[in-house]
């Protein structure tokens, strides 16, 4: 009879959901961004109290975050300091001298997180296969402490050239450096991305240590404030692959957090579908600041080992500062509720990605925002009842969110602030869905025959539009949609992965070097996994990254979970052709393959999800209330029935256009779409052909 927790701190609102015996309660609370504990800490006394559940019986809580995302788009880190090897100083500044726009005269690019100033260098060199040719210069590593201790430097990366093959000179400067100075935080490039390119590989370390004091700051004052609030149980956090790991793991490895809410979305969409035995999905998670796409197949997100973070153009790939982490792929982009809107020079709507956050939050919330923004645009269509939002924690204001609108985007267009309004909301919808279009062609993948899957506290609201846009017919709205990710961490494993680099080609691929690098690995997860899993199952996945020779990029393939065999290697090679082939139609004859780096993942099993059953038609409840809505692909006004969802039995049915209220969200079910209940009390929405 004990309880799970989940919690998960939004740009906007801190979600939490809690589970004991079948039974969940939600709750969302506004986030303090000045003290995210704070608002965890409310919400957590809040969900208690309406469970009546007391804080000693919650066995669990799982806890996702975007502190460490906010630290480094906001560049509020700690002052950190790189060391590296004489001559490549500069390495985090040169990047790898691509331009993410070639035709921009002025284009910015994104600064370092460490400036010049404070990146340090030492004699030391290791060859390509971790030989040393020189020696680390112990004396020079002891000189830099006293200039650090001068600057007020708070954190240190050190990141060598091959360290990923050899990591004695990153390991013995640390001792040496610990030594001297104790409290120092220390981020090796060995232990955080142990992979070669070392722009990526650098860039990565330096983000670790920039927030890790930040992070296990507040790790540290919320780990204090449950224990004083009664919750003594283990404290897990989710990693950005869709994995828990362990609080001393996470404020090792901060830079891990950095899409561990977007992930817990990735992880409920994929639930979801294995009980619907839906087999190609779109999870679309709209929250308060931003909004996420990710392509679920065979009931599986999309897994990534790179990421950007704070993009200096919007949506432009390349133009932010790298992390080579284990992370769920997927597009987030700013176009959440709390998005702010404006008219450019051009006489174009622009929405986000700046946003309005929590405080003072969107113009409708009555905090002293003045800027209008997507909640302000959907209040004004008639979307939202005002003392109903957030199941009425929070009483929306029309009159502010009227007057931004007008103010700020219909003064500049001749609109009235209703039409503004409308123009907002179709620029966002089609901002979310571009996205999800540039993410299934880049992909290599399509929309026939998928579902959209849609929560968050705005996904619902725009479920039903973004579906139309991108040509899917089917949409589905589970309940606990509000809180999406939260629920989503109750599902994720205790996982781990290790990603490491040894450069192999197929036509000499050493087999036993490879199985001992594997082993190793294998074993560096299990121990982190082992720290969490209380006795759980395990299983490993392994995974090479592969390409032809001479190509930049490589294609994933999935390796046997065992010592190879030299029969393997024929296979391996017929697979990554067949994945090539599938990617680009072809594969190239007569190309040798390289591989440069493998991953290993282990994980606790989760257990199986049987498809639910269908039910019988119900009756269609009565509507609760009726709305003046303005329809955003006619913009004419016309009253929308609204129903209660918890008085919707499975089965029943309602047609569009209507709404579907509940406390975290309200789902919107257009003109000439149905919804209907199924077996599981999810929503599923279906468009009528045309």
């Amino acid at each position: 009879m004990t309880a799970r927790l989940a919690v998960d701190i939004g740009g906007t609102f801190t979600d939490l959901a809690l589970e004991r015996d079948g039974q969940r309660w939600t709750t969302k609370v506004l986030t303090t961004p000045k003290a995210p504990e704070e608002g965890v800490l409310d919400g957590v006394r809040q969900v208690l109290a309406t469970a009546g559940i007391a804080a000693s019986e919650v066995s669990l809580l799982i806890h996702g975050t975007t502190l460490a995302t906010n630290a480094l788009i906001e560049r509020k880190g700690a002052k950190t300091a790189l060391l590296t090897t004489e001559g490549f100083r500069d390495v985090l500044a040169l990047a790898n001298e691509a331009r993410y726009d070639q035709y921009d005269l002025n284009i910015e690019l994104p600064q370092p997180l460490v400036p010049r100033r404070w990146r340090l260098t030492v004699p030391e060199r290791l060859d390509n296969e971790g030989r040393v040719l020189l020696p680390l210069d112990e004396a020079a590593v002891r000189a830099q402490v006293g200039f650090m201790r001068e600057e007020g430097i708070q954190a240190l990366a050190i990141g060598f050239l091959h360290a990923f093959v050899n990591p004695v000179h990153e390991r013995r400067a640390a001792e040496i450096l610990r030594e001297a100075w104790p409290e120092l935080p220390i981020s090796l490039s060995s232990e955080v991305s142990p992979e070669m390119r070392e722009w990526e590989r650098f860039s990565t370390t330096a983000a670790n240590a920039y927030v890790q004091p930040l992070m296990a700051s507040y790790l540290g004052r919320l780990k204090i404030g449950l224990r004083e609030a009664g919750l003594g149980c283990p404290l897990f956090l989710m990693l950005s692959g869709g994995g828990l790991t362990t609080i001393e793991t996470a404020a090792r490895f901060p830079i891990r957090l950095v899409e561990s809410g977007p992930a817990g979305g990735a992880i409920f969409s994929a639930f979801v579908a294995k009980q619907r035995g839906l087999d190609k999905v779109l999870s679309f998670d709209m929250g308060g600041t931003t909004a996420k796409v990710c392509l679920i197949d065979d009931y599986a997100p999309q897994a990534s080992r790179t990421f950007e973070v704070a993009r200096v153009g919007r949506f432009k790939k390349g133009s932010g500062l790298p992390l080579r982490i284990p992370v769920i792929e997927m597009v987030e982009i700013g176009a959440g509720g709390g998005s702010i809107a404006q008219v450019d020079s051009l006489g174009r709507i622009q929405v986000g990605p700046e946003s309005a956050g929590a405080d003072p939050g969107p113009a409708c919330y009555g905090r002293g925002g003045t800027e209008p923004a997507v909640t302000d645009a959907n209040l004004a269509l008639g979307r939202y009842e005002p003392t109903l939002f957030a199941g009425g924690s929070l009483t929306l204001h029309p009159a502010p969110a009227l007057a931004a609108l007008g103010a700020r985007v219909g003064e500049a267009l001749g609109l009235a602030p209703e039409m503004a309004a409308l123009g907002v909301i179709e620029m966002v919808d089609e901002n979310m869905a571009n996205a999800a279009r540039v993410h299934a062609i880049e992909s290599g993948k399509g929309y026939g025959g998928r579902t959209v899957i849609a929560f968050g506290g705005g996904g619902p609201v725009h479920g039903y539009r973004v579906a139309e846009k991108i040509g899917v017919t089917r949409v589905l709205v589970p309940s606990g949609a509000g809180v999406g990710s939260a629920i989503g961490f109750l599902r994720a494993p205790v996982a781990y992965e290790v990603v490491k680099s040894l450069y192999q080609r197929f036509a000499t691929f050493d087999v036993k070097a490879v199985n001992a690098l594997l082993a190793a690995m294998s074993a560096e997860a299990s121990a982190v996994v082992a720290e969490g899993a209380f006795d759980t199952p395990t299983g490993e996945a392994r995974i090479a990254y592969m390409r032809y020779v001479g190509q930049g990029h490589e294609i994933a393939v999935a390796l046997p979970a065992r010592a190879l065999t030299e029969a393997d290697v024929k296979a391996i090679r017929a697979a990554y052709d067949a994945e090539y082939t599938r990617f680009y139609d072809r594969p190239v004859p007569g190309s040798d393959v390289e591989v440069l780096s493998f991953a290993v993942t282990v994980a606790t099993r989760v257990a199986d999800v049987s498809p639910a059953e269908d039910v019988l038609a119900q009756p269609s409840p009565a509507p609760i209330r009726t709305q003046q809505v303005r329809d955003t692909r006619t913009g004419e006004v016309a009253p929308w029935s609204v129903f209660d969802r918890a008085q919707m039995p499975p089965g029943a049915s309602v047609a569009g256009p209507c709404i579907v209220a509940e406390a975290e969200t309200s789902t919107l079910v257009g003109p000439g779409w149905t919804c209907r209940v199924d077996g599981l009390g999810y929503l599923e929405l279906t468009q009528e052909s045309r």
